[in-house]
């Protein structure tokens, strides 16, 4: 088995919104904000190379969005998504299973593309797409809250397309994703996001997608506003940083601009960053 981390572009979201509670005076150095007090975030994904099964976890924006909305969230970048398939010699078509964490936007978006036509269709025309009952149901039955997040034209062409399939939380990672040693599910951020473990290498690794977004997140306190249940973040959070720190797990970072994956270690003000590196670095 092969791992490969899959840049799909930059954006920038509120850096208040990002950091919950914190003051900016306290999270400003860790990631400097612009005049409108943007910050700029990765949206990286994880493509595992297993023989015949190629599986991407989580998908970026994707293409189909207007100029109105890419401007609003300040798409930037060089990477794509194709372009990054393409670097390691794979198309969108060689894709088997596609698993998203969550059907928020900014994980989801290039599930789905639009044709010359302006129809809507699947992106990955060979693939498996996996999420959770619990978590579709919340997503297509969108709070207030969370509505602009889960954007119709990302989640009913899946549902139509008859590619769709669901773990169920009571069993666990299914036969079908062998590939996973294990799925966490957390409820602070949105409900039944799921995060997936893997055996690489002799290492456990922990795809965290938005438990954990980035490095400048490990302090307890430094949870997003955008978690509809930002108390149980924190103690969710809490104790998969502890279990990593404790078994020296690898923690891959979708949201980070700089810092790919990143191991953690306990001191006397918690759970701290031990070091950062890269996939390639195992």
């Amino acid at each position: 088995m092969r791992l490969h981390s899959i840049d799909t572009g930059l954006f920038k979201l509120d850096g208040g919104a990002m950091f919950g509670v914190v003051p900016r005076s306290m999270w400003q150095k860790l990631n400097p904000p612009d005049a409108n007090n943007m910050c700029t975030w990765a949206m990286r994904c994880l493509l595992v190379e297993d023989g015949n099964r190629l599986v991407l976890v989580d998908n970026g924006i994707g293409e189909k969005q207007d100029e109105k909305f890419r401007g609003h969230f300040y798409l930037h970048g060089d990477d794509t998504l194709e372009k990054s398939l393409r670097q390691l010699g794979f198309s969108s078509s060689d894709i088997t299973d596609v698993f998203l964490t969550h059907l928020h936007f900014d994980h989801c978006g290039g599930s789905v593309q639009r044709r010359p036509d302006g129809a809507l269709q699947t992106a990955f025309a060979n693939a498996t797409y996996w999420s959770n009952e619990a978590h579709w149901d919340w997503a297509t039955h969108p709070n207030p809250r969370e509505k602009a997040s889960f954007l119709r034209e990302n989640i009913l062409p899946i549902q139509e397309s008859g590619q769709l399939r669901f773990v169920d939380p009571a069993q666990g990672v299914p036969a079908a994703l062998p590939q996973f040693s294990d799925l966490l599910f957390a409820d602070g951020h949105t409900e039944k996001m799921m995060v997936p473990v893997l055996q690489y290498k002799g290492r456990t690794l922990a795809y965290m997608a938005d438990l954990l977004p980035s490095v400048a997140h490990l302090p307890l306190p430094y949870v997003m506003s955008y978690d509809v249940r930002p108390l149980i973040t924190l103690s969710e959070k809490e104790a998969v940083l502890r279990r990593a720190a404790e078994e020296n797990w690898v923690l891959l970072l979708e949201h980070d601009p700089l810092h790919e994956a990143c191991t953690v270690q306990l001191t006397d003000k918690g759970v701290r960053l031990d070091q950062t590196l890269r996939i390639s670095d195992l």
